[in-house]
């Protein structure tokens, strides 16, 4: 028989405490714990892998020929997996089609949430100069989170002044799976966790990055967007300190799959205080991403190369302007014949005459099915993110 939470506090991470409406809600105490990590031999080699993780992403980021091309990509599959991570329905392809092409798009399409998430990363990273990871600037990015989407109606950029729970869908207070702490408590816990991120003790970065995002998510801070306001945080975090000089670690794959086992580790965290078993789970998550998309860097290079040399084999006098689409397409890689005109400066037949030649050489795919307002996909750059392409892969008919 499970254990009712609500009996049961953690000497170590806090505990529920009843509020005066007969409800309980959870405290946390502050960071870092205590007593503290108990750093094992194999908590320490999790630790040792994920770092040279970071540290050999960061590496290979530095030999592509455009790192902020590579960046857009992984800047949108994050956004994509962290927004479906909150029941969004939207693809990369997706995304990539309504950035060219947004007045055939649908209205009450998931695409403009995905959109916020690359916004508020955006201005969040740009902030990062100027502004420390804190209570300002979460709420700065929490703002252009949800304008317009859903949840824009809980007080957009603005802590919570109610209580807030988790658990399925309808249930009620007293139904809750956990029950973060009351508005007032929240706002001490998160200057407490504000101190804590600018402490200058020393701890490994990833301990406490690890530490931030758990203590984030029980503390709850705002009535929705909770999840990808602690997610960009761990990226945040990554650039503030310099681990990474681009924004090219993201967890939201890692949580995604793991889900159950996600949540399962936090709530242990606060029922139990078992950070160490969560620090495990979240430097495991660091390497397998970072080993991931360290591997998704070399294979970019190779296939820019591979293409490269097809279209100097193929086009004769043509191929500067096949070049100049080609490298275009790594930082969008959905065009059109418009989009290759520009970005060659060729007149729309000869532009469109190239773009035929590009999809004879199978480079790249019409996706449209028309005459008109055609759109063209480099597939197999596409496929390099591939385990993001689908919100909800089909199941066998």
């Amino acid at each position: 028989m499970t254990p009712d939470p609500f009996t049961q506090t953690s000497i170590r991470a806090g505990g529920y405490i009843r509020q005066p409406e007969g409800y309980r809600a959870f405290l946390p105490k502050p960071l870092p714990p205590d007593p503290p990590i108990v750093w094992s031999e194999e908590l320490q080699e999790q630790l040792s892998l994920a770092d040279r993780a970071v540290a050999r992403l960061d590496g290979a980021a530095s030999i592509l020929p455009n790192p902020e091309l590579f960046v857009f990509m992984y800047v949108r599959k994050e956004a994509v997996l962290s927004s479906q991570i909150e029941g969004t329905q939207a693809s990369l392809s997706d995304v990539l089609e309504y950035e060219i092409n947004q007045a055939k798009s649908s209205q009450d399409s998931d695409v403009p949430e995905v959109l916020n998430y690359i916004t508020a990363m955006t201005q969040g990273l740009e902030r990062l100069s100027s502004l420390p990871p804190s209570t300002r600037l979460i709420c700065e990015i929490h703002q252009p989170l949800l304008a317009g989407v859903r949840g824009q109606e809980t007080q957009l950029g603005e802590l919570r002044r109610s209580q807030n729970w988790i658990g399925p869908g309808g249930c009620t207070l007293n139904q809750a799976t956990f029950v973060p702490p009351p508005p007032q408590e929240m706002r001490a816990a998160l200057d407490q966790l504000q101190k804590f991120i600018n402490d200058d003790a020393p701890m490994p970065l990833l301990a406490k990055i690890g530490l931030v995002h758990a203590q984030f998510e029980t503390i709850h801070p705002f009535l929705d967007g909770n999840g990808r306001v602690g997610r960009l945080l761990i990226t945040f975090m990554l650039c503030w300190k310099k681990a990474l000089e681009r924004p090219l670690l993201y967890l939201s794959h890692y949580f995604k799959l793991h889900r159950e086992a996600y949540y399962n580790h936090l709530q242990s965290v606060r029922l139990n205080g078992d950070w160490e078993g969560w620090l495990s789970f979240f430097f495991q998550g660091v390497y397998e991403v970072g080993q991931e998309a360290t591997a998704t860097a070399r294979m970019i290079v190779e296939l820019r190369e591979r293409d490269r040399q097809k279209l100097t084999g193929v086009l004769g006098r043509g191929t500067a302007s096949g070049i100049a689409v080609l490298e275009d397409l790594y930082q969008q890689p959905v065009t059109s014949v418009n989009r290759a005109a520009k970005t060659t400066g060729l007149t729309f037949a000869s532009a469109n005459s190239l773009i035929n030649r590009l999809v004879e050489m199978g480079i790249l795919h019409e996706i449209t099915g028309g005459n008109r307002n055609r759109l063209f996909l480099y597939q197999e750059y596409l496929n390099l993110f591939r385990d993001t392409d689908t919100a909800n892969p089909p199941t066998s008919q």
